[in-house]
């Protein structure tokens, strides 16, 4: 006789929300630490200690900054656009209006939109290299067939 008869489950199993004990004893012995942790850090830190310093301030100090103020860029539909924008990000960060973070940044972003449009202009020219090899194919068939 088979250990498990088809259709009936083998048992209730573990309750919908129910955690494993691992994963919840280690949230609560963090949860005891953490505190203490924070508290001998910061102490150092206010010491002098510069390693204690840069932990408390990366997560303290929000990492991810909003621009200061609207950044004036010309439109960046075409290529030529691209480039005044990436010179305008360069000049804003020689003036100190950018951090080099900043700059980075939004050349990221530059840099995003000069891949769309390349792919979008790379396609616009098979598709028209495709058009022209079939109007060059079709005049072809139509000498082939007028011959016959």
């Amino acid at each position: 006789m088979a250990k498990f008869e088809k259709g009936c489950p083998p048992g209730p199993g573990r309750p919908r929300g129910c955690r494993n004990k691992a994963p919840v004893w280690f949230d609560q012995l963090g949860e005891q630490g953490t505190a203490r942790v924070i508290e001998v850090v910061s102490a150092r830190a206010q010491a002098g200690d510069m390693h204690a310093a840069a932990i408390m301030l990366r997560r303290t100090w929000p990492q991810r900054r909003r621009l200061r103020g609207p950044l004036d860029l010309p439109s960046v539909e075409t290529s030529g656009g691209l480039v005044a924008a990436q010179a305008a990000v360069v000049a804003a960060m020689a003036r100190g209006d950018l951090t080099p973070d900043e700059a980075a940044s939004v050349a990221s972003v530059l840099e995003n939109q000069r891949r769309a449009i390349e792919t979008h202009d790379h396609e616009r020219r098979i598709r028209e290299l495709e058009e022209e090899e079939a109007k060059r194919a079709r005049p072809a068939a139509a000498d082939v067939i007028s011959w016959l």
